[in-house]
């Protein structure tokens, strides 16, 4: 499985990054402009992502707007529903308006944090990612 992670906290960035190097390659950047530069890099490169976690409050490009470009990206090349990438929001913001807003901009599952491991990895079952 191919993994971009994009987290500007360091701490969560090194806990994440170890989680998810388990299950395959993991990219990391540190803010929503450079994650869907990578996403685009990726999709120009024909190897495409399978799973994007993305905090929502980052420098230079939050994780709303990064969202919105890696769905746009994908609607461009007119990658079909079932393969666009998984998106995983993470962040610390739980109420019922940012994980309304996330999801009508097309994530794929919300995650408050602390991450909890288990339930993380249910939901990589249930997506089919590992």
């Amino acid at each position: 499985m191919k993994i971009l992670l994009a987290e500007d906290d360091f701490v969560t960035r090194k806990f994440m990054t170890n989680f998810l190097s388990k299950y395959g390659e993991c990219d990391v950047t540190v803010d929503g402009m450079e994650a869907v530069d990578a996403f685009m890099m990726a999709l120009e490169d024909d190897d495409p992502y399978d799973l994007v976690c993305l905090d929502i409050m980052m420098p230079a490009m939050d994780g709303y707007q990064a969202l919105m470009g890696i769905r746009n990206l994908e609607k461009e090349r007119n990658i079909p529903k079932e393969k666009e990438a998984k998106v995983i929001m993470t962040t610390a913001l739980n109420d019922e308006s940012n994980v309304k807003m996330a999801f009508e901009l097309g994530c794929t599952v919300y995650s408050g944090k602390p991450i909890d491991q288990d339930r993380f990895e249910q939901v990589l079952k249930k997506f089919g990612l590992i």
